[in-house]
């Protein structure tokens, strides 16, 4: 493929209208319309789901979820190999829709596809992990322990990562033995729809897998849904508060991620190639719409000639081919007023991406080139609050105890990456931070699976996390066992 095809993308020239699962067309009425950041102009429709949907969906779930969990665990990740192969195969037509509706560039779409790869991968070995484990703990007396599915489950996904995010869920759920139900955003509907027939093609039984499309009253009708068992949602921190308050209540299983403002430690002695590189990755990757985004630098000390480099190439960074667009006018107008505010609260725009040129084939699109904002005050919104966009705050600190006091002072928890070549600074921020991912030398430190993705503090409402391990132990029960068959010849306190 030439450079100029794999950074070309293909808006469809008819949009599309989704119907739920099951149900025909319901017309022009209620139905949310699928813009594209690209374009401006609308991709599709998808059914602005009611009350009467979702029990329906949630009806449909219920009656599958039974001989699903009765299925043996080999048979169910069978289908899931056949999943992942059509993914595969379709790789580059998902890396398009997840582009048109999302703003990603395609590099960036199949980044995205690729990394959920990764957690059906993992699902894929479930079949050859033990499922728990048996002990005889006293004379004829066994004790083991077996991971059952919980039932009817559900994930609310964001529309930063419309395959990545729901690929971090269902996989890991359906092969323990639930029934899943996604309910994308309504922003990003049409991955989710096609990853659903992608499922359906595999092989798997109406029911086990169901997509719910609409706004927040389908998502609280899921959540409020007395035989849905559990909760996924990853998004902004207020919507993550509100959805783990309300599905706690319920007395419902959830794990509520949301979001962030990770800093990035930058020492003077790190290595150019390395920081330049990986901090401006990490903040204009996804038009920095990812809660992993770097968005604070902390220059400790001396670092001039570093941040000069950052601004280069930074500057150089191409809207529609290095980075992709913003989801919406309403993202870009929120971002226009956070760096006019910053600019009032005396930080200097070093980087104007107001200024940038959006691309010739895009221009009805919804474009913010790179912005960096230098000598931000540390108490100010630009440092503190989640803008979630291409701005980058340099807070200026005079030694590395600052930099974790800044850390630490946070209300975020979800990741911090340090700059160095020196190891012991390396471990100290490791070691002291409060953050649950740490990078070194990495701007964006996703864990790889089996390790599990999740923060702390205002980042993560619930336990656990949500890929990995952490997700085996959330979408599952682990079921204790006692047997004994026999007297034992010896006494014991279980005898």
């Amino acid at each position: 493929m030439s450079q100029a095809q794999d950074h070309q993308i293909v808006v469809p020239a008819e949009p599309v209208h989704v119907a739920l699962a099951g149900d025909p067309p319901r017309g022009s009425t209620g139905r949310v319309a699928v813009v594209s950041p690209y374009t401006g102009g609308v991709l599709g429709t998808v059914p602005d789901s009611d009350l009467a949907d979702v029990a329906r969906v949630v009806s449909r779930a219920r009656t599958a979820a039974v001989p699903w969990a009765h299925t043996p665990i080999k048979e169910r990740t069978s289908l899931l190999f056949r999943f992942r192969a059509l993914v595969h195969e379709h790789l580059e037509e998902l890396a398009q829709c997840v582009a048109c509706e999302s703003g990603k560039t395609l590099g960036e779409a199949r980044a995205g596809l690729l990394k959920g790869l990764e957690v059906v991968e993992y699902a894929t070995s479930l079949q050859n992990l033990p499922a728990g484990g048996a002990l005889e703990v006293s004379q004829g007396v066994l004790c083991e322990a077996h991971r059952v599915p919980l039932g009817v489950v559900c994930g609310i996904t964001p529309f930063n990562f419309p395959a990545m995010v729901p690929m971090w869920m269902f996989p890991i759920a359906v092969t323990l033995g639930n029934a899943f139900i996604l309910k994308p955003s309504e922003k990003v509907p049409l991955t989710a729809t096609r990853l659903a027939e992608l499922m359906r093609d595999a092989g798997y039984p109406e029911g086990v897998l169901s997509v719910v499309h609409g706004g927040s009253l389908a998502s609280e009708a899921l959540i409020d849904h007395p035989d849905i068992s559990a909760v996924g949602f990853v998004g902004s921190t207020p919507v993550a508060r509100r959805v783990y308050a309300r599905a706690a209540a319920h007395g419902k299983r959830v794990l509520a991620l949301g979001g962030a403002k990770n800093p990035m430690i930058l020492m003077p002695d790190a290595d150019p190639d390395v920081a330049i590189t990986g901090v401006v990755s990490s903040f204009t990757g996804c038009a920095g719409q990812r809660c992993m985004a770097g968005s604070v630098l902390l220059a400790v000390g001396t670092c001039d000639d570093l941040v000069d480099g950052i601004l280069r190439a930074a500057s150089e960074i191409r809207l529609g081919t290095d980075m992709g667009a913003l989801i919406d006018q309403h993202a870009r107008a929120r971002l226009l007023a956070a760096i006019e505010q910053a600019a009032a609260d005396g930080a200097a725009i070093r980087l104007d991406g107001r200024c940038a040129t959006p691309p010739v084939a895009y221009p009805g699109g919804f474009w913010l080139g790179p912005t960096v904002l230098d000598n931000v005050t540390p108490q100010s919104a630009a440092a503190r609050q989640e803008l979630f966009g291409p701005v980058l705050s340099i807070v200026r600190v005079s030694t590395l105890e600052d930099a974790l006091s800044f850390e630490a002072e946070s209300c975020f928890g979800n990741a911090v990456s340090v700059f160095t070549r020196d190891g012991s600074v390396a471990r100290a921020v490791a070691l002291g931070c409060r953050s649950g991912m740490v990078g070194v030398n990495v701007g964006v430190p996703v864990p790889r699976e089996p390790f599990s993705f999740g923060g702390t503090r205002d980042s993560r409402f619930g336990s656990g996390d949500i890929t990995g391990a952490g997700g085996v132990a959330f979408w599952s029960d682990l079921r204790k066992i006692t047997s004994k068959w026999a007297p034992a010849v010896s006494g014991g306190w279980m005898s």
